[in-house]
């Protein structure tokens, strides 16, 4: 079993965050870790409260699970200001951590800014070098280049830019875009485009820090990045096909859909 940490936030109605996080581990066959850097107060419907952690007790749960444990790949998620920033780049390269998938969490569905305006260039300059592969949306890519990404042309354009400023690949997600949900990777070689049928529905929530948890474990079992990335979209549209009916806004996916159909919870 390869053991993957999650850096991130926690979600109080557990649909993303450290919680989809730690699900989409476990659905997957990993051990799951988490650094927690802020607490959310959220459920379907938004957010209505962040509270930050302050960095050094960031540093110190970073700290004690390297010195313990051997760690096969790190997913960072939500960062929310510069001082956490930079305690994690400095500890895990410290720790010479290796497979690292950075989800640049800026905004929430509900339009909540998850990451301080001042704090984006610091996430690029510190943890941009450190990631085998940066997974941002349209929007968050869009924020990175200072640019418009609407079509699959640009999302080209920005994965090249997104590289050039420090990261080995990139996976543009295009989850937003009209027709079939296409995503870019680029290797900084080569692109390959990843196209799966759109699903009608509204509970999506948790579907981004799903698909980069997934890569990270697909990475740490040593799959190529290709390969990883192509297993993590399958298993975040079969997540998305069986999305629950939680709440009144925007439901999780189904992240233990394989696990649920078992137990009787799917009719089919």
């Amino acid at each position: 079993m390869k053991n993957v940490l999650t850096i991130a936030g926690s979600d109080s109605c557990g649909g993303a965050g450290i919680q989809a996080d730690l699900k989409t581990f476990s659905a997957l066959g990993a051990y799951g870790m988490s650094v927690i850097t802020a607490v959310t107060a959220q459920n379907t419907r938004g957010v209505s409260g962040v509270r930050e952690l302050d960095a050094e007790i960031v540093r110190e749960q970073i700290d004690s699970l390297f010195e313990d444990i051997r760690i096969d790949a790190v997913k960072i998620g939500m960062v929310s200001n510069i001082d956490i920033i930079e305690a994690i780049g400095e500890r895990l390269s410290h720790h010479g951590a290796a497979k690292i998938v950075v989800d640049p969490v800026m905004v929430s569905k509900s339009g909540c800014h998850l990451l301080n305006p001042q704090a984006e260039a610091e996430l690029v300059r510190v943890l941009f070098p450190l990631a085998s592969v940066v997974t941002p949306n349209l929007f968050e890519a869009g924020v990175i280049t200072h640019d418009s990404v609407d079509s699959v042309d640009r999302m080209k354009q920005a994965a090249v830019k997104i590289c050039a400023l420090g990261a080995r690949a990139v996976v543009v997600k295009g989850g937003h875009l009209e027709g079939d949900a296409v995503d870019v990777v680029y290797d900084g070689r080569e692109f390959h485009y990843l196209t799966s049928k759109r699903i009608e529905t509204k509970n999506t929530h948790g579907t981004g820090c799903t698909y980069s948890s997934a890569i990270a474990v697909y990475l740490a079992e040593g799959r190529p990045l290709l390969e990883a990335v192509r297993m993590a979209k399958a298993y975040i549209t079969g997540a998305i096909e069986h999305a629950l009916e939680i709440g009144r806004g925007a439901g999780p996916i189904g992240h233990f859909y394989e696990l649920y159909r078992k137990a009787g919870v799917y009719s089919e």
